[in-house]
């Protein structure tokens, strides 16, 4: 399955109830604000560190660039565009977006 979160881990609880609920050997795409966890220093960045064990972490790109973090990305986070976005989509029997 793959999980796309669109919200600051700051802003709403969507990352926290989505890796409390994914099952190993799914996907983590994050966009939009939900971007955010995907950086170096962020407070999200320990939990999103550790699922890492269980999930492949993605982050769109051009939305981490757009706040001017693509530089801070954590490591083993991959970044994606949206091309990238359309063939995770695809690639994965069923989707769940975290609002």
């Amino acid at each position: 399955m793959l999980h796309i979160v669109n919200k600051s881990p700051l802003e709403r609880n969507s990352l926290d109830t989505c890796l409390a609920t994914a099952q190993p050997g799914g996907a983590l795409l994050l966009i939009e604000d939900g971007v955010y966890a995907a950086t170096a220093g962020h407070a999200a960045a320990g939990k999103l560190s550790a699922a890492m064990d269980k999930l492949k972490v993605y982050a769109l790109k051009p939305d981490l660039e757009a706040r001017g973090m693509a530089e801070r990305a954590l490591e083993g986070v991959t970044l994606v565009d949206y091309g990238g976005f359309v063939d995770l989509v695809t690639e994965h029997a069923t989707c769940q977006s975290w609002l």
